[in-house]
């Protein structure tokens, strides 16, 4: 007899992972396919959305192939917010260019506060004009690239394209739409009309449904699932993962560790900072203070590759052989610009006090400790928002190795809850599916496993270093600025 599961699939950065689920919450199988970005010009951050679908059928075929299984309902989430215009037939007209890590839009931000209001846009928004916004990047398209831009009549992220294939269905959920900057009213919980008219008018853009509502029924068989089965609207890769671990309540805030490091705050109440991202939440009823850097673990595969392609386990020896302070080592982890806070596509990565007698365990553990302040950077600035943080949550690839996770806690004070299931977004996905086929909560899926705890007679330390990292990013930034312009030409 074939046993009933639910099929979550997740379009990341570096990677698309795939987890088949049996009621209950118990993983049978998963499933990778890694794959890269395209860089055609300094700052630019692109992918063909063609092969997020390729993927999903890969994964689908291999996870379903012992058939053993009957797919109840399919889960979907992706990185995001990201600008994937096709025709009219969904055929896409250009590369996807990524979310925040993309920053080529600078002009067009500028042009767009200017046309539209600077303060208007953060009071509609709840958010100002940034890399990680979506109009920009469409005016981008329509400034440079004026045929593609004439074409243009539909716009995906990867969860809406998997989505549109598996079901024929246009539909975007409403956080996601959120983060569409700033063709997103996050006060009337809508597109803004008029806005949407100004930046591209002839864009068909979505109907709105909520992350873990159906959108269709898969329209025929794919990778071993059959036709008419549900499929969830689907939404943002991170806001997935705080699904996937039960952080979507009042006061809960998600750590994610990843390529790309991710924090979620959920409130109830409606708060904006120039400082973060103000969004919907994956739950109706739910707000978000959102912060996100453009590079985390993303700097542990560039030093790991530099230095010889060594496996992880043996780097993370040597970092934690190297000791709090990296003897005496203070990284600035801005290897493509950064997002929250400080929002500066031109903030450069920088290694301070660097000595022939430094090794390579040194720097990965210097790594990893800028990442815990730029952690606790972002912290701050929730904080300074009037955000409440009850319960910190850790998930992703990078709470496996439990030294990243600890430098975190022992920079910011802060207790972290570890769940039993770490693998992320696609388990949120197929939580969200298999809720359509009547699972209720997902704290009966994935109960906590540990709490990783500061270690208190670190904190003074650290708290100095940290005074000296927040110091070293405007002792640095005109210096870094003149070179990120260099990089450009």
């Amino acid at each position: 007899m074939r046993q009933r599961a639910y099929l979550g699939v997740d379009i990341g950065t570096s990677s698309s992972k795939g987890v088949l689920v049996r009621p209950g919450g118990r993983i049978l199988r998963t499933a990778v396919r890694g794959h890269s970005v395209d860089r055609p010009a300094a700052g630019h951050v692109e992918m063909d959305a063609r092969l997020w679908w390729t993927e999903f059928v890969e994964l689908a075929s291999e996870l379903t192939a012992p058939g053993d299984v009957e797919v109840a309902a399919v889960g979907v989430s992706g990185m995001g917010p990201c600008v994937a215009v096709t025709d009219e037939d969904g055929v896409p007209l250009r590369p996807a260019i990524l979310y925040g890590v993309d920053t080529r839009a600078s002009a067009q931000i500028e042009a767009l506060n200017a046309e539209l209001g600077a303060t208007e846009i953060f009071d509609r928004c709840g958010a100002e004009l940034t890399s990680q916004a979506v109009g920009p990047k469409l005016r981008w398209i329509a400034d440079t690239e004026p045929d593609v831009f004439a074409r243009a009549r539909r716009l995906f992220q990867p969860s809406s394209w998997l989505v549109y294939q598996l079901t024929g269905e246009y539909v975007l959920d409403y956080h996601s739409a959120s983060q569409h900057t700033p063709l997103f009213d996050t006060v009337e919980v809508d597109w803004h009309e008029d806005w949407v008219r100004h930046i591209c008018p002839d864009l068909e853009l979505p109907r709105l449904r909520w992350p873990g509502e159906a959108a269709g029924v898969t329209t025929r068989e794919v990778g071993g699932v059959p036709a008419g089965v549900p499929v969830i609207t689907g939404t943002i890769d991170a806001w997935s993962e705080a699904v996937s671990v039960d952080a979507q309540n009042p006061g809960d805030l998600m750590i994610m560790y990843g390529t790309t490091m991710f924090l979620i705050n959920t409130t109830r109440e409606r708060l904006a900072t120039p400082a973060m991202w103000s969004t919907l939440g994956a739950v109706p009823g739910t707000r978000n203070l959102a912060g996100g850097m453009a590079t985390s673990g993303a700097i542990t595969a560039w030093l790991r590759e530099l230095t010889g392609g060594t496996d992880y386990p043996t780097m993370l020896a040597e970092a934690r052989d190297s000791g709090p302070g990296a003897n005496g080592l203070l990284v600035l982890p801005y290897f493509a610009g950064e997002r929250t806070p400080i929002f500066d596509p031109d903030a450069r990565g920088v290694v301070a006090g660097l000595t022939l007698s430094h090794t390579r365990g040194d720097l990965y553990r210097a790594v990893l400790e800028a990442t815990a302040f730029a952690v606790r950077h972002n912290i701050e600035a929730l904080r300074e928002a009037g955000s409440d943080i009850f319960r910190v949550v850790a998930v992703g690839g990078g709470t496996q190795g439990e030294l990243w996770t600890q430098i975190v806690s022992d920079v910011t004070g802060l207790a972290q809850t570890v769940p039993n299931v770490t693998i992320g977004a696609s388990y949120g996905a197929a939580f969200l599916a298999a809720r359509l086929d009547g699972e209720e909560h997902i704290s009966d899926w994935n109960p906590p496993a540990h709490v990783r705890e500061p270690n208190p007679e670190l904190r003074e330390a650290y708290d100095i270093l940290y005074e000296q990292y927040r110091a070293l990013y405007p002792a640095t930034r005109d210096v870094v600025h003149v070179l990120a312009e260099r990089q450009r030409n």
